[in-house]
């Protein structure tokens, strides 16, 4: 229970690693508030049927308007936001093809959401984590920032843009008791690399470079996360933690 009373809002994490994540936190004995533009009520009450808190908000992280609201509502219901991780991305449903074959348009949703979508939720959680002295940002990068992956340019751009972000805003939020880093998974057999045929194609080159040669699951991504969101990490900040099996060595 390294997390207990914690209050964790974790974008994203209606389905797949970022599922992982709220599932993981919760048995750690934090309140997690599902934020998610999909359906978040089913995980929530997953969480709740096991005697657990949990807070189901649907939220749009490319819109100022919504994330605002998710920082209010989050306030009204528990009165505190102790840790943010901005984990909500567009991945899952993208096509690999050359760079100059992306829509501009598909350019700009990615970094709508995997960009403006940090940036917006950074800001909204701001004030309550600066009233209370203390505060957590947990933003997830990728692996693939340190690898230059090929037919993934906007992708790949968006999360070295989160690295970025992760080292510029530490520098800020340092004065106010905040951390800022980043957790950078490896390619994961989520649900949604699972139903993608390209990304499962790419799958075993990719195991091939690790040191541990097998598949990365999403629980391989947890033990790293709650350590992020706890006290043992009070002293780091604007650090990347790359866990990708070793596959890059960063």
């Amino acid at each position: 229970m390294r997390l207990k009373d914690r209050v964790i809002i974790v974008t994203g994490s209606a389905q797949g690693i970022g599922k992982a994540y709220a599932l993981r936190l919760s048995e750690e004995g934090a309140k997690v508030v599902i934020a998610d533009i999909q359906d978040p009520k089913p995980t929530a009450d997953e969480i709740l049927a096991k005697g657990r808190a949990a807070l189901p908000l649907q939220v749009d992280v490319s819109s100022e308007a919504s994330v605002a609201e998710m920082a209010r509502k989050t306030i009204e219901a528990v009165g505190r936001i102790d840790v943010l991780v901005n984990n909500a991305a567009v991945f899952a449903n993208i096509a690999l093809k050359p760079f100059d074959q992306i829509p501009v348009a598909e350019w700009d949703k990615v970094m709508a959401v995997n960009v403006k979508g940090l940036f917006l939720c950074s800001k909204a959680v701001f004030p309550q984590m600066k009233k209370q002295g203390k505060g957590k940002i947990v933003n997830i990068a990728s692996g693939t920032v340190f690898k230059g992956t090929p037919r993934f340019l906007h992708y790949v751009t968006s999360k070295g843009a989160v690295v970025a972000f992760t080292r510029a805003l530490a520098r800020e939020m340092g004065a106010y008791g905040i951390t800022v880093n980043a957790l950078a998974p490896g390619l994961t057999l989520s649900d949604g690399v699972k139903n993608h045929r390209q990304q499962m194609e790419y799958h075993q080159s990719v195991v091939q470079t690790r040191c541990l040669q097998r598949d990365e699951v999403p629980e391989d991504l947890t033990g790293s996360m709650v350590y992020l969101c706890s006290d043992d990490s009070d002293f780091a900040s604007g650090q990347t933690i790359v866990v990708d099996g070793g596959s890059t060595m960063h």
